[in-house]
């Protein structure tokens, strides 16, 4: 998913934020809002056996698994929620979908989707990663599963709310475009071909703005509205004895590191060079020639989010003691939206079984993933690591391109802005904007030229753990200000009633 980094968010949120505005009148009829909000509860117990049917097939590109079967349970989904097409595009990996609502309505919404999910470790978790299992966790009853809040909750529920349009002969406030990929959690590496697609990218101009669905409330029912998000780039680093002649071509024993070059050695050399010696400030040639800082309006932004608390709970749901250099936490949040990143995630190379092996190994691998700000380039990304490693003689060190793309910006006047604000007041839901998201999504597709579209995040309601074990979503809230799945459902449709109000 989505790359995108959660735990500030609530952290930020879970101590109380601005308050909302006055709440404006009623989005829609009163008479609409029940009968939608009666559909959805009876809907409930059908909603959590579809997302179960969802989750219970994994598409997990990194390993091909499922890619056909995830597009083709994407389209059904689509189809029976009421879109009246939905049509596979083949690409280079795994296909994409593409759907369409048409309403007759003057305002066009644009969605994006994601059914892929990331890989799992089944012993890892304390519930079956694929069965959707209800819990307990703090008093709620939250589902975990692989893909439960990352993307395929928020995602169930989106199409829960366009359920209950069509069960109850409402006419939809706006039509929906809907592009759906199946490779996000590798980088997205072939959207551009759906996104490009001629009935896409048509259908894609007449659109008002994109929405990603998601469930980032704070513990007090607040929401950060962010107008960006950083780029990503990941890559791996390979030094490898067999093919650059830098080490052995097989493991070898120890007693030869006196004569024969060690492959993780000169990996670990080749690391070091790409951050300062604080270990985290981004040392790559050129690395920051094109960072735009943040604006005075875009600090006065994070610092206007920061509660009483939030620091602390951010420690503690992270479980670290400190931020990088004994920053505060203010200074901490602007680094978070401000700054590049060169992260390793993790490194492989030679024995580590029980006992000792005294072998020399082979081969190391690193994997290392890039943030990117804007005005970076995403595309040069390789050319300047590749130059950079080769400046200090590291030619032999090989360089595998993933997923690579880059940040996205959304001003804070557009109209899917406008409508989420009008919507989240009405719910008398607080609310603070946030220039960027620390993570990485494939937005610049949408907000990039040609297609130049305003992209933001949209939704209530709660989940964690993304990527890791026991990932969860809530699905029914003991607490009135944060949302279980049904009121979430309803708040989407808020929200398209608030955008076929704004004007364009």
């Amino acid at each position: 998913m989505l790359r995108h980094t959660l735990v500030l968010l609530a952290a930020s949120l879970a101590s109380g934020l601005a308050a909302a505005a006055t709440p404006p009148a009623p989005l829609m009829p009163a008479a609409t809002r029940d009968a939608l909000s009666e559909a959805i509860a009876a809907d409930h117990d059908q909603a959590l056996s579809r997302l179960r049917e969802w989750i219970a097939l994994p598409t997990i590109n990194a390993e091909k698994l499922n890619r056909q079967e995830g597009a083709e349970l994407m389209q059904r989904m689509l189809l029976d929620a009421g879109f009246d097409s939905a049509r596979i595009i083949p690409t280079d990996g795994a296909p994409g979908v593409f759907g369409r609502l048409d309403a007759g309505a003057p305002v066009t919404l644009a969605v994006y989707f994601m059914y892929d999910v990331k890989q799992f470790e089944a012993h890892e978790w304390s519930q079956p990663p694929l069965e959707g299992r209800l819990v307990d966790r703090d008093g709620k009853t939250v589902m975990i599963a692989r893909g439960a809040i990352n993307q395929k909750g928020p995602e169930a529920t989106l199409l829960t709310a366009i359920r209950a349009f069509k069960a109850t002969g409402t006419p939809l406030p706006v039509n929906i475009v809907l592009v759906a990929e199946g490779e996000e959690e590798t980088g997205s590496e072939n959207f551009g071909q759906i996104t490009g697609d001629p009935e896409v990218a048509k259908a894609l101009a007449g659109a008002v703005g994109v929405i990603l669905p998601v469930a980032w409330q704070g513990d007090d029912g607040g929401v950060d509205i962010f107008l960006g998000a950083k780029g990503v780039a990941e890559v791996q680093l390979v030094a490898d004895g067999a093919t650059s002649g830098r080490g052995p071509g097989m493991e070898i024993h120890s007693s030869m590191a006196a004569s024969v070059e060690n492959p993780a050695w000169r990996l670990v050399k080749a690391l070091d060079t790409l951050v300062a010696d604080d270990g985290y400030t981004p040392a790559i040639d050129g690395w920051m020639d094109h960072v735009r800082p943040l604006s005075k309006e875009q600090v006065a932004m994070i610092e206007a989010g920061i509660r009483p608390g939030s620091e602390a709970a951010a420690k503690k749901e992270m479980m670290v003691q400190g931020w990088i250099g004994g920053e505060d936490y203010r200074t901490s949040l602007v680094r978070l939206a401000s700054q590049p990143t060169v992260n390793i995630q993790g490194l492989v190379s030679g024995y580590m079984g029980p006992g000792g092996k005294t072998s020399l190994p082979s081969r190391a691998e690193a994997k290392i993933d890039f943030r990117l700000v804007p005005d970076m380039r995403a595309d040069e990304v390789v050319a300047k690591l590749r130059a950079h490693l080769d400046k200090r003689g590291f030619q032999d060190i090989q360089i595998v391109p993933g997923g690579i793309y880059g940040p996205t910006e959304t001003p804070g006047d557009a109209a899917i802005v406008d409508a989420l604000v009008t919507t989240l007041a009405a719910a008398d839901l607080p609310h603070t904007l946030n220039p960027r998201l620390a993570g990485s999504w494939p937005g610049y597709r949408f907000t990039d030229p040609p297609v130049s579209l305003p992209a933001v995040f949209v939704g209530i309601g709660q989940g964690g753990q993304a990527h890791a074990p026991d990932e969860w979503y809530l699905i029914e809230s003991n607490d009135p200000k944060v949302a279980g799945i049904d009121r979430q459902a309803l708040f989407y449709a808020e929200f398209l009633y608030a955008l076929a109000k704004t004007k364009r």
